[in-house]
């Protein structure tokens, strides 16, 4: 469904994305992870047209969308989250989601029927309430509720867990699944790794704006070039003679 080919944007003298590729397969969940400043939101930000790659491409449904616009990739069926949620704070829960909704529901009537059939969906309650009013957890149910509003086939989720607890984050899991179930393809960034292991059908790895690994969670857990992006150079080594000390 969506193919980046040789990604790579630089931010002054950082390199943010270095020759990037890699696809994501349609009606499946793929995980995108990395150590803090690894590259993920801005290649999100390239995938969702809101950043030009200074070289490389990207492919959706087939189709060259490199540089396209996000609110035409919004119609092409590209909907994204974001990492810092940013709700209409003097709307209504049901007036949020219908902003999203009115893509292709120009009836504010219809719109509004939309969102809450939507809210169900990612089991948001209380449609009148003010968005200033929600939780942290109701305001990122609320952002993806916003995304999925506008009918996408693929939803790029942006640390949809980031400040859930453990309790908050075990009811968030169901939500992504039957959203996948739906037929909605789902390429998410995170940083809580057991929502990853339990969701992900496929994780790539970004450390330092390059592409490190690629497969199944369980072997991107074990590869040894993942464990010394996130716990540092040696990090591998100092895991096995662990394991086999715990063994011996």
């Amino acid at each position: 469904m969506l193919e980046v080919r040789g990604l790579s944007i630089r931010f002054g003298g950082v390199q943010a994305l270095d020759g990037v590729s890699l696809a994501v397969a349609a009606g499946g969940i793929t995980a995108l992870i990395g150590p803090n400043g690894a590259g993920k939101s801005t290649l999100f930000s390239v995938v969702s047209g809101f950043l030009a790659p200074d070289a490389g491409t990207v492919h959706f449904l087939g189709e060259d969308v490199t540089g396209v616009a996000p609110h035409r990739l919004c119609r092409m069926g590209i909907a994204r989250t974001f990492q810092i949620v940013q709700p209409f704070a003097a709307q209504t829960v049901r007036e949020n989601i219908a902003v999203g909704a009115h893509l292709a529901r120009p009836s504010r009537r219809e719109a509004l029927a939309h969102a809450e059939r939507v809210a169900e969906r990612v089991g948001l309650a209380q449609l009148d309430k003010l968005a200033a009013n929600l939780t942290v957890a109701a305001r990122k149910r609320l952002e993806l509720a916003r995304a999925l509003a506008t009918g996408p086939k693929l939803l790029l989720l942006d640390e949809v867990l980031a400040g859930l607890n453990p309790n908050e984050v075990a009811a968030v899991l169901p939500v992504v699944r039957a959203i996948r179930d739906s037929g909605v393809t789902v390429f998410m960034i995170e940083h809580v790794m057991q929502a990853v292991m339990n969701l992900a059908d496929t994780v790539f790895v970004l450390n330092e704006g390059r592409l490190i690994a690629g497969g199944p969670p369980a072997q991107i857990a074990s590869d040894a070039r993942v464990i010394e992006a996130y716990l540092g150079h040696g990090a591998a080594e100092r895991l096995r003679r662990a394991a086999e000390a715990a063994h011996a």
